[in-house]
C-alpha cells in the first residue's frame, strides 16, 4: 500500500496522494497550483474521489491547489491549526484523525520549520508511512530561519516525535532536489547528516550558520497559501465570477458560469441544475445528481420538447437561479434564452457535460463538467 507521488520540477516539491482500494476515496498531502490538472487526471486514471486536500504547512516555494481542488471535486481542505489557514475548513490539531473510506490519516505536530508544521501518519497492519513536509528530508531537514521558524522546536520534533516512529516507517518527504523518492525513520536516524549523532546545541547552530538566500516566490507564494491558494488576480478569480452572455447572445440571458462555480451555487443552494439533454444521454453518459431532467429536446427524431417552457416555470418557482447544462453548451444556451423570455435568471454552463471536440474529434478530454472531476454518475 504505497502513496501515488508526484513530483513538481519547479519547486522540487512532491505531492502524494493515498486511497482507499476498496472504496477509491482519496486525499491529496501538498498539492501545487500549477499541476492541477495533472492531479485532477491522476484522480481520473485511478477512479478517484477526492474527499480531503491537506497541507504540511503554509509554503513559501509554491502555491497550493487546495481551493481550487475543493471547488472541481468538492473535497473539504484541512491545514495545521498553527499555520494560520483560516479558509481551510478543518483546522488540525496533534493526534486528529483524517478519515478517507476505510483508511486512517493521523496528524503529527512537528513545529520547526514553520511553527504550524506537521507531518501525517498512515499506517496499515503491514507497513506505516509517514508524510514529513518540510520537516525531516532525505539527508537534510528543512530551514528554520523565516515564517517563525525554530532549530530547537525542529530538533525536538525530529528526535522525539519522528524518529519515536518504528525504523521501519517509510518517510516521504516534502521535497528532494537529487532525485530520491523516499527513505526510512532508521536509515535517517542513523545517516541524516544534520541529525545523526548531534546534539540539540550543534544542530541549532548548525542551523543558525546555514545563510540561505530568501526563497524566490515567498513574497507571492505565503499570502495566497494563508488563503489555500486564492489569488486576487486574473487567475485566481476567474473560476468564480459569472461571465455576460458575449457576441450574438449579449444581454438574451443573465451569462455564463464555469462548471466550478456552477456547482459551488448548487451546493449553496443559490441555484438549481437543469439538465437539457435527453433522457439517452443522460442514461448512457451520465448525469449530475440532483440535477433537474427537462430535455431541450425528445427522441424519437428529436423533436421539440412540448413540456419544455412548464418544466422550466416549475424549474423556477422557488426563486432560485436556474444553471442550464447540455452537452457542450448549444442547448444550454437556447434553454437560457427561453427561460429569460419567460421571466427566470438563467445561465448557461461553460463547456456543458462532456466538452468541445478535440483534436481527435473525441470529447471529454479538454474540458466539461466530467473532466473537471465534479460529482457525476452513470446508470
Amino acid at each position: 500500500m504505497n502513496p501515488i507521488q508526484l513530483f513538481d520540477a519547479d519547486s522540487s516539491t512532491y505531492t502524494y496522494v493515498l486511497f482507499d482500494p476498496h472504496t477509491r476515496a482519496a486525499l491529496i498531502i501538498d498539492p501545487v497550483d500549477e499541476q492541477l490538472e495533472r492531479d485532477l487526471a491522476a484522480l481520473r486514471e485511478y477512479g478517484l474521489k477526492l474527499v480531503w486536500a491537506l497541507e504540511t504547512h503554509a509554503h513559501a516555494d509554491h502555491i497550493t491547489s487546495a481551493a481550487k481542488l475543493a471547488e472541481l471535486t468538492g473535497c473539504q481542505t484541512a491545514a495545521p491549526q498553527g499555520c494560520g489557514i483560516g479558509t481551510a475548513s478543518v483546522q488540525l490539531q496533534h493526534g486528529a484523525a483524517l478519515r478517507f473510506g476505510g483508511q486512517t490519516l493521523q496528524a503529527l505536530h512537528t513545529p520547526g520549520h514553520t511553527a504550524g508544521s506537521m507531518s501525517f501518519l498512515w499506517q496499515s497492519p503491514d507497513a506505516a508511512h509517514v508524510f514529513t513536509g518540510d520537516s525531516l528530508l532525505i539527508n537534510g531537514c528543512g530551514r528554520t530561519d523565516f515564517q517563525s521558524g525554530s532549530a530547537k522546536d525542529l530538533y525536538h520534533s525530529i528526535t522525539q516525535v519522528l524518529f519515536a516512529l518504528p525504523d521501519a516507517t517509510t518517510v516521504w518527504p516534502g521535497h528532494d532536489y537529487q532525485g530520491r523518492s523516499h527513505s526510512s525513520i532508521g536509515r535517517e536516524k542513523a545517516n541524516n547528516a544534520r541529525l545523526a549523532g548531534k546534539t540539540e546545541a550543534e544542530f541549532v547552530a548548525l542551523m543558525d550558520a546555514l545563510n540561505l538566500p530568501k526563497p524566490r516566490r515567498i513574497d507571492e507564494a505565503v499570502p495566497a497559501n494563508l488563503k489555500s491558494g486564492i489569488r486576487h488576480d486574473a487567475d485566481g478569480a476567474w473560476l468564480l465570477q459569472p461571465r455576460p452572455a458575449q457576441g450574438v447572445h449579449q444581454g438574451s440571458y443573465a451569462g455564463d458560469v464555469t462548471p466550478q462555480l456552477a456547482w459551488q451555487w448548487v451546493q449553496s443552494g443559490q441555484a438549481l441544475l437543469v439538465d437539457v439533454r435527453t433522457d439517452a444521454e443522460r442514461e448512457w453518459v451520465g448525469s449530475v445528481p440532483g440535477a433537474q431532467a427537462l430535455p431541450w429536446k425528445t427522441w424519437p427524431g428529436m423533436v421539440p420538447n412540448p413540456a419544455f417552457d412548464e418544466g422550466l416555470r416549475q424549474a423556477g418557482a422557488a426563486g432560485k437561479k436556474l444553471l442550464l447544462l447540455c452537452r457542450s453548451g448549444v442547448r444550454s444556451i437556447a434553454g437560457a434564452k427561453r427561460a429569460t423570455e419567460l421571466g427566470l435568471q438563467a445561465y448557461n454552463i461553460l463547456e456543458g457535460f462532456e466538452g468541445d471536440l478535440d483534436a481527435s474529434a473525441q470529447r471529454g478530454h479538454s474540458g466539461g463538467w466530467r473532466y473537471h472531476g465534479l460529482p457525476w454518475r452513470q446508470s
